[in-house]
């Protein structure tokens, strides 16, 4: 109970945070009608909250509109799987081998901050105008933040862990599975984190620019039909989604970093 009580009155507690949110939400959409209203904008461009939240039902109640998610849901979910476990793999290497990654780690910095959209007709001719170029874009998107967040979190594991390690003979997957990787779950959820993000990012690109199914090609045609309602709908569905991921990636890291602590001073 005590607990409970001094969490919700901390600053960063449940209380310390919900108002301001709450207010900052509430401004918003009062800022929002006020615009759509003032008719300062044509009217469709800014739609008013009722017309958004009956664009946002019909979006629900459209069963082209689950399809849709499905394919972008499988196309996200297997850059993720593809990107991240590569990133994870490659951050290992370079976090455990000095030579490889004073041989390539520069480069993989320098490349990550490049809009990775202008790989896509290169993914395009590589792996075909259908599904497998979007996964292939979010991958490499999701590629390069997992790679860099593992790599920096391996070298930064507590050199006193693998003296213990090596004190002990362990092999190097023994030293892999019960030192790198439980000291280094935080810091990788976190790149995930990112990872997420830029993925969605690349997925939903490519379908906007070259698909005839998914989210992406979705919000194209609301847009080309001038149906803002719909397309706006399509949007606060995506931008939730996102949220809603990255709380639970965030959370899922700061259990993570708080099991990694307490073992650690056990």
């Amino acid at each position: 109970m005590a607990a409970a009580t001094g969490l919700i009155g901390r600053p960063g507690g449940l209380s310390g945070t919900a108002g301001p949110r709450l207010v900052a939400a509430a401004a918003l959409l009062a800022a929002w009608q006020a615009l759509a209203m003032s008719g300062l904008l044509f009217r469709d461009v800014v739609p008013p909250l009722q017309a958004l939240a009956a664009g946002l039902f019909a979006v629900l109640a459209d069963r082209a509109f689950w399809a849709n998610a499905a394919v972008t849901g499988g196309e996200l979910v297997t850059a993720l799987l593809s990107g991240g476990v590569l990133g994870v793999a490659v951050g290992l290497v370079f976090g455990v081998s000095g030579f490889l990654a004073a041989a390539f780690e520069r480069w993989m910095i320098w490349l990550a901050p490049t809009p990775k959209i202008i790989l896509f007709p290169v993914l395009i001719m590589l792996c075909g105008v259908g599904p497998g170029s979007k996964v292939a874009m979010g991958a490499v998107s999701c590629f390069f933040p997992v790679l860099l967040s593992t790599a920096a979190a391996v070298r930064g594991v507590d050199p006193v862990l693998l003296r213990v390690a090596r004190s002990f003979r362990a092999r190097g997957d023994q030293t892999l599975f019960k030192v790198y990787l439980p000291a280094t779950v935080a810091p990788m959820l976190n790149g995930v984190r990112l990872g997420f993000g830029v993925a969605l990012i690349g997925v939903l690109l490519a379908e906007t620019k070259l698909s005839n199914q998914g989210i992406g090609f979705a919000v194209m045609q609301a847009y080309a039909r001038f149906d803002m309602p719909r397309m706006y709908g399509l949007l606060i569905l995506v931008v939730g989604f996102a949220a809603a991921v990255n709380i639970g990636l965030g959370y899922g890291a700061r259990r993570a970093a708080g099991v990694t602590t307490v073992k650690g001073s056990q």
